[in-house]
């Protein structure tokens, strides 16, 4: 299982060392669709998981199998940013589509895919970059938001849910969340019962489009 870190609280940020074995693609693969599902952008899972299978396919074939390596994701609030840094200096070739050589099809893939894309120089070595643009989506801005309130709001109370995805977590931390907010509620006067009928509400009545524009990405157990 790979271990991720957030590193800023204004900017959610996931780190993931590996080896650069063939193995090891899948467990990437993985690793980022429950990351993006945890981050509200599971519209981007398809073309993430591709971007990093090229990616870390080419420090297996170019730098050379066993490699360490490390995927960098920093998502924004409408694109996420992959890295892929490893200990070679040599940059990846950019070659004519229609030549034989299989070298330059992942950047070809990449382009495809990207909205941007390039490589920087490290003092350990280099990190191929790309950019994935999110489409405008409501719901998608909602899930956002209230990643940012669970993530502020585990840090107030010490609790793990903006660090582990895992369901478990995540309902109790939620549960938590709902009873400090009824409890604010009652000390704004207002009614709690009519508050959760009205998101209730408002929820049912999104839910049809959150439904159509969700991708089927789930959740880490």
């Amino acid at each position: 299982m790979y271990r991720f870190s957030v590193t800023k609280p204004d900017q959610r940020r996931c780190v993931l060392p590996f080896n650069a074995e063939p193995p090891q693609l899948a467990g990437l693969r993985r690793t980022v669709r429950a990351q993006l599902a945890a981050w509200g952008m599971s519209p981007l899972v398809d073309e993430a998981q591709l971007a990093v299978t090229e990616l870390a396919s080419n420090v297996i074939k170019h730098v050379g199998e066993g490699t360490a390596a490390t995927l960098v994701l920093d998502a924004g609030a409408d694109q996420l940013r992959v890295e892929l840094h490893d200990k070679s200096h040599h940059e990846p070739q950019w070659l004519a589509s229609g030549c034989d050589a299989e070298c330059g099809r992942g950047l070809h893939l990449l382009v495809g895919v990207a909205a941007a894309w390039g490589t920087i120089r490290t003092a350990a070595g280099k990190a191929v970059w790309c950019e994935l643009a999110l489409p405008p989506d409501e719901n998608r801005r909602r899930i956002q938001r209230a990643t940012t309130v669970m993530e502020t709001y585990g840090r107030a109370v010490d609790l793990p849910a903006a660090r582990l995805p895992r369901r478990a977590v995540l309902e109790e931390s939620t549960t938590s969340l709902i009873i400090d907010l009824l409890h604010w509620v009652v000390a704004q006067g207002l009614d709690p019962d009519d508050i959760l009928d009205r998101a209730q509400m408002h929820f049912e009545a999104d839910l049809p489009a959150a439904r159509a524009s969700a991708h089927p990405a789930a959740m880490a157990e």
